[in-house]
């Protein structure tokens, strides 16, 4: 796996969260509009237990975790997309053994707040919540899309509590260039 660039580099957990410079990476997703949220999970499984192998059949390779990218708040449904980052620019549309299709997209270019949540997946809105509050809190605007990395592969053998997800959130740009 080619590492990714920062600040999707960090080896250690993120923690108080902070501003950064992003630059786009090219990603290979599946994308869904007003998906029910119950069925979040079938959708991630049914992606990410797929998409490694139809990417390497096509010369792609992931270059960092899975990663979930929301358009707008989820509330009973989502508009995300859901899949990796990638080697190069996915230009054809590809079809998992789930069915779903994969197309190329990109994780967005700019200013980016950032935090890990170190435990189990229910914890992540009360990650979210004090997350979105400190940015708040800093002075920063934020800015659809916002994201998440699945750092720590969710394997049965995990314990949940050591999971490792970084939360990103697009923060509108500065004049001046500089990051808190």
């Amino acid at each position: 796996m080619t590492s990714m660039p920062h600040p999707y580099d960090e080896t250690e957990p993120i923690i108080p969260c902070r501003a950064a410079e992003a630059v786009e990476v090219p990603t290979a997703v599946v994308k869904k509009k007003d998906f029910p949220m119950y069925e979040m999970s079938s959708l991630m499984d049914g992606t990410f237990s797929h998409l490694a192998e139809a990417l390497a059949e096509v010369g792609i390779a992931p270059i960092g975790p899975a990663v979930a990218l929301h358009h707008r708040m989820p509330v009973d449904t989502a508009d995300l997309e859901v899949g990796f980052p990638i080697d190069k620019p996915l230009t054809e549309t590809l079809t998992l053994d789930s069915d779903y299709e994969v197309v190329g997209s990109v994780l967005p270019g700019g200013r980016v707040g950032v935090v890990s949540h170190v435990g189990s997946y229910g914890g992540l809105a009360e990650t979210w919540g004090a997350f979105t509050e400190d940015i708040g809190l800093s002075g920063e605007q934020m800015m659809y899309p916002f994201w998440e990395m699945y750092v720590t592969v969710p394997t049965p053998e995990v314990d949940p509590s050591t999971l490792r997800t970084d939360l990103f959130h697009l923060l509108e740009p500065r004049s001046g260039g500089s990051d808190k």
